[in-house]
């Protein structure tokens, strides 16, 4: 994995680094950490904010696992002290649990539903 310095916290799961990251046929700075979901608005977001800065701030950090780019952002793991900066934030980990099991279960009642109308048409 590569290291880079944590040159600006951008929110509780976003910050900049030097020098560039390079993915495929991109580069950038940008990087959002994956593995938790940081709230956006709100005392909650002031204070995953506050916390990402304080622990990842002019440091160096290593990056693993990318997902992809999005929003001109590297979506990946972040480590430091070879460390996932998820585990941290591990409040934010089960919300993400969460949102993901809730959209399961929407879908399932969905395709649930569908197979009810295909029977009905088929019948």
């Amino acid at each position: 994995m590569e290291t880079f310095t944590v040159v600006a916290v951008i929110d509780g799961n976003t910050f900049e680094v030097s020098p560039n990251w390079e993915f495929g046929d991109e580069t950038g700075n940008l990087v959002q950490a994956k593995g938790y979901t940081a709230p956006k608005t709100g005392r909650g977001a002031m204070a995953v904010e506050q916390k990402l800065s304080g622990l990842i701030q002019n440091k160096k950090v290593a990056l693993g696992s990318p997902d992809g780019v999005q929003h001109n952002r590297l979506v990946c793991e972040v480590y430091y002290r070879d460390i996932n900066i998820a585990e941290y934030f591990s409040a934010y980990q089960e919300q993400q649990r969460e949102e993901i099991e809730a959209e399961q279960e929407n879908l399932t009642e969905v395709s649930g539903d569908e197979e009810l109308d295909i029977e009905e048409t088929e019948a």
